[in-house]
């Protein structure tokens, strides 16, 4: 039974605790359930232990230490004790007399083999690849085995080996580009595992391909709300591990990796991203690319937003020429775009900044929020 987390532990309607060697009654306890609700605001996964009083031999055999050095850019030392040293300063160990205790943290993103670690084994990140637009049937399936940080490159590299490619001339010259831009999947999967919620159990992060889509998903629902994602200031329930990933260049925590996302898919003409919230997960969408034609109503209206938000905190302000820009849309389809960007304004995801403007054709706009 893992230790209690924010709440009582129960079983059948009846709250337990563990005092010495004995299980109690917690109701028989209260002085000890008042300690469980004052420090739940105080709990953090990243410092828990995983694994307790390991020998340094079995410690550097587990946790993926070359590539931590190789990350941060350090020279790797020639003797074990100031590896250990480096990796207790970096929280991915704690001293335990001559052994050691490695933390969450460190199996998280560090583990050479995740599954060795019952506890965390069910974190890793799954792949898996659809034929078609449903789950219906499975190309290919892959579960990591790595942790997030020294895996993370060679997950792009998995991803991107069996995406989608388009060819597009460039210099005269024709050549194959990946239909979903490399910036915008490293930020939504880095994203996706800073901020999952590891209190939840029995699930992970997991990335599914289908032939029109890829769905990233995390578990927990976001800090923020999801309309401003774009704008927000970062916020994370994992900071020791957001941090970490950032030192690593896997990820900022500026604020800024779906603004990112956003410029990218409107630079590839791709749909704009799809966020769906449940109270148990995250998940983001991003579509193929499609004509504007072919784009559903809260396709165009959720583009129109987005394009919205992206002017905005880049200082500029939202137009029918500069939306029409953002859909690839010539100009005698003026019509078409003020069509969307009335669709936007009548649902409040967008509205005038300047509401004494008159005239249609030179109006600009601005996100709800602004």
């Amino acid at each position: 039974v893992q230790a209690t987390n924010g709440r009582p532990v129960n079983f059948k309607g009846n709250a337990y605790i563990r005092i010495g060697s004995y299980k109690k009654k917690l109701s028989d306890h209260p002085e000890r359930e008042r300690v469980i609700w004052t420090q739940s605001g105080s709990y953090s996964f990243e410092k828990e232990i995983c694994s307790y009083q390991l020998t340094p031999k079995v410690v550097l055999e587990h946790i993926d230490w070359v590539s931590l050095y190789t990350l941060l850019e350090l020279p790797i030392p020639a003797d074990d004790k100031s590896i250990l040293d480096r990796l207790v300063q970096e929280k991915i160990l704690q001293k335990n007399g001559g052994n050691f205790d490695i933390t969450n943290l460190g199996v998280i993103l560090f583990a050479k083999d995740i599954t060795q670690f019952d506890d965390l084994s069910k974190k890793a990140i799954r792949v898996i690849f659809y034929n078609g637009k449903n789950k219906n049937e499975t190309l290919h399936e892959q579960a990591g085995i790595k942790g997030y940080a020294n895996g993370f490159q060679k997950l792009i590299v998995y991803l991107e080996r069996f995406l989608p490619s388009k060819e597009v001339i460039e210099n005269a010259l024709r050549k194959s580009v990946p239909a979903y831009p490399s910036i915008a999947l490293r930020e939504l999967i880095a994203n996706a595992l800073i901020h999952q919620d590891f209190s939840i159990r029995g699930t992970s992060p997991m990335i599914e391909v289908y032939s029109n889509r890829i769905e990233i998903t995390n578990p927990g629902s976001p800090l923020i709300d999801p309309d401003r994602f774009v704008d927000h200031p970062p916020q994370s329930r994992n900071e020791l591990m957001a941090g970490f990933m950032r030192r690593l260049k896997i990820c900022e925590q500026r604020g800024s990796g779906y603004v990112k996302v956003a410029i990218e898919c409107e630079k590839n003409r791709l749909p704009a991203p799809e966020i769906i919230v449940d109270d148990n997960y995250t998940r983001v969408i991003l579509y193929a690319p499609q004509s504007f034609k072919d784009l559903s109503k809260a396709d165009k209206v959720r583009g129109c937003y987005i394009h919205s938000c992206v002017k905005y905190v880049s200082g500029e302000q939202m137009t029918n020429q500069s939306l029409r820009e953002r859909f690839g849309v010539p100009e005698n389809e003026y019509t078409a775009i003020s069509n969307v960007i009335t669709q936007a304004t009548e649902a409040g995801f967008i509205k005038l900044s300047d509401p004494n403007n008159t005239s249609k054709r030179y109006a600009k706009y601005v996100p709800y929020w602004a």
